[in-house]
């Protein structure tokens, strides 16, 4: 039975946010199902949102929870929802799995929004990322619409074609234009943006 000082407006509140949460948290999971190919598990912020969620919506929906660890659920609940939010977005439109490994020689699956251009298919990272995982000029898998072939990234930092590049990706990208509109996602590609343009691996 839940703590009698509470009122029945806070109840309410807990209530509504705790369902919102539980659901949210399906979501960044389920989301990423309508995608062809292997499925790509959430990692990072995606997958602290998605857990954080579940486990959030379920601590204020638990009724014998103590009222401090209520009141404390409710405080984070707008960072837990931002990144749950974020990690559910990202993946409604196209998405593509970069099959690269990081600086410490560890597979690592990146999750990328990718344009066309009659040059080619391009995306756009910071570039630490992109040293990080030793992207340019490596033989790399790509998974896009179901299909995976091998792939060489060949990076560009041509702030010309960098900002071609991003302009792109917002235009294409619904959640992009949402999220640069409150502030969320950067309108132009920052300084430290670089572009990826993916040519095909050399027949051996």
């Amino acid at each position: 039975m839940g703590d009698m000082g509470e009122s029945n407006g806070s109840s309410k509140l807990r209530t509504a946010v705790g369902f919102l949460l539980l659901i949210l948290g399906i979501a960044v999971f389920v989301v990423r199902l309508q995608h062809e190919g292997a499925y790509a598990m959430p990692r990072g912020g995606n997958l602290l949102g998605g857990l954080g969620s579940l486990v959030l919506g379920c601590v204020l929906l638990w009724s014998a929870a103590p009222r401090l660890l209520r009141w404390v659920g409710l405080a984070v609940s707008p960072v837990i929802f931002f990144f749950g939010l974020y990690a559910t977005m990202a993946e409604l439109e196209e998405t593509i799995s970069l099959y690269a490994t990081n600086s410490t020689g560890k597979p690592a699956e990146l999750r990328l929004w990718i344009v066309d251009r009659e040059d080619g298919e391009w995306v756009g990272m910071p570039r630490s990322k992109a040293v990080e995982h030793s992207l340019d000029g490596a033989e790399l898998q790509l998974l896009r619409k179901g299909e995976t072939r091998c792939v060489v990234p060949v990076l560009y930092e041509d702030r010309e074609i960098v900002t071609a590049i991003h302009a792109l990706k917002v235009e294409k990208y619904a959640v992009a234009r949402a999220s640069a509109a409150v502030g969320f996602y950067p309108r132009e590609a920052k300084e430290t943006t670089v572009a990826l343009r993916f040519d095909s691996c050399p027949e051996s």
